[in-house]
C-alpha cells in the first residue's frame, strides 16, 4: 500500500461505504399434539445435564492455520472439486481491500489505483494460480463487513490489515500471520495526551468491527469510543477537534501520521494484532495452499521485497513473523 507526502492527504477525499448485512429471523415452528414433549420420570429428572461442548481448539491464540500440503501446484494444475480450480475456471481472483489504509491499500491520487502492503502481499496468491498479476480482482471492502463478504462469497480472500484471533477463527478461517502489529494511540502534537491511561472520559476513534474499537471499549483507562467506517475518517475527526485521540493498530497510525506532520503517535503497544488473509471455512483446500504460497514467499524473498518497498523507510528491517500449524 508508494507516493510523495504532497499527494498524502488527497487519499482522504476517497470514502466507499457498503450496506450491512443481515440475517433473516428465525421462525420455530408450532408443536402439534402427537409432538407433545413426554412428561420425564423422576429418574430422569434428578440425572445431571450433559457437559457442555469444550470450545473450539484455537492454538497459539488464533495464529495458528493449516499445514500446506507441500509446494503449491504449477498455475492452473489444480484438481478438480478444489476452490483453486474453481478461481482458475472463473478466471480472476476477487479481493477484499481497503481503499483509504495508506501504506497497506489506498488509492493513489496519481494512478487512480489500488495498492499497497497488503495489497501485494495478496496479488502473490493470484500469480501463484494464474502464473501472473493479470486475473486479480480488488474489491474494496469497510471494515465491518470484512467477515461477512467472505460468508457469503463476494470475495475469495480479505487482505485488509485483518487481525487473526480465536473468536473470528469461529467465523472464517485464516491463513498464517504475514505481518505484526499492535495497538497504540495517536494524538495532536499540540495535545497535553501521552497514553492511553490519560484519555479517560475522552472521545477516542477506532472503526467499526475492529478489534481497535473492541479493546477501546474493554479498557481499564475508559476512554469513549468513537466508531467510524474506517479509521482514515479518526483522522479528519481528530483535524477537526471532534475527537481526542485514534487509536488503532501501529501500523495504520504510521500511514495517518505520514499524512499530516501535526499528529504523532504517544505511549506504548497495549495488544498484539497478527495480520493474515481472511479465508472462508468452506474452502480448506485452499488456506493450505494459501499457506503454501506464503510459506514460498518467507524463504525466497518476496516476503522481504514487499516490506521494504512499502514499510521499510518507517523502520528498521524486518523478518517474516514465522508460521504457526495447528495440525
Amino acid at each position: 500500500m508508494t507516493r510523495s507526502r504532497a499527494m498524502l492527504p488527497l487519499a482522504l477525499a476517497v470514502y466507499g461505504l457498503l450496506g450491512a448485512c443481515s440475517l433473516p429471523s428465525l421462525v420455530q415452528p408450532a408443536l402439534t399434539a402427537s409432538a407433545a414433549t413426554p412428561t420425564a420420570s423422576p429418574s430422569a429428572a434428578a440425572a445431571p445435564a450433559p457437559a457442555a461442548p469444550p470450545p473450539p481448539s484455537c492454538p497459539d491464540n488464533g495464529k495458528a492455520s493449516l499445514r500446506p500440503q507441500g509446494s503449491p501446484p504449477a498455475p492452473g494444475s489444480f484438481p478438480s472439486g478444489t476452490f483453486m480450480k474453481t478461481i482458475f475456471d472463473r478466471g480472476r481472483l476477487v479481493i477484499g481491500v481497503s481503499q483509504d489504509t495508506w501504506l497497506f491499500g489506498y488509492v493513489d491520487p496519481s494512478t487512480n489505483q489500488l495498492q499497497g502492503f497488503d495489497i501485494d502481499i495478496a496479488r502473490e496468491v493470484g500469480k501463484a494460480i494464474f502464473g501472473d498479476y493479470n486475473h486479480v480482482e480488488l474489491k474494496v471492502t469497510q471494515v465491518v463487513n470484512r467477515i461477512p463478504a467472505l460468508k457469503d462469497g463476494s470475495v475469495d480472500l480479505v487482505a485488509w490489515a485483518f487481525t487473526t484471533n480465536c473468536a473470528r477463527w469461529q467465523q472464517i478461517d485464516f491463513s498464517t500471520v504475514y505481518y505484526d502489529s499492535g495497538q497504540t494511540v495517536m494524538v495532536a502534537k499540540n495535545s497535553p495526551y501521552h497514553s492511553l491511561q490519560d484519555l479517560n472520559g475522552k472521545k477516542v476513534c477506532a472503526a467499526t468491527g475492529s478489534t481497535s474499537i473492541e479493546n477501546l471499549a474493554k479498557s481499564t483507562a475508559k476512554p469513549i469510543p468513537v466508531g467510524v467506517p474506517d479509521q482514515s475518517d479518526c483522522l479528519v475527526l481528530l483535524q477537526r477537534g471532534e475527537v481526542d485521540a485514534i487509536s488503532t493498530d501501529e501500523a495504520l497510525l504510521l500511514g495517518l501520521a505520514a499524512q499530516d506532520p501535526a499528529v504523532h503517535i504517544v505511549g506504548d503497544k497495549f495488544t498484539d494484532e497478527p495480520y493474515a488473509l481472511g479465508i472462508s471455512q468452506a474452502h480448506p483446500e485452499f488456506v493450505r495452499f494459501v499457506n503454501a504460497v506464503l510459506e514460498r514467499m518467507r524463504a525466497d524473498g518476496t516476503w522481504a521485497a514487499i516490506f521494504n518497498k512499502w514499510l521499510g523507510r518507517y523502520g528498521p528491517s524486518a523478518s517474516p513473523p514465522p508460521a504457526s500449524y495447528k495440525d
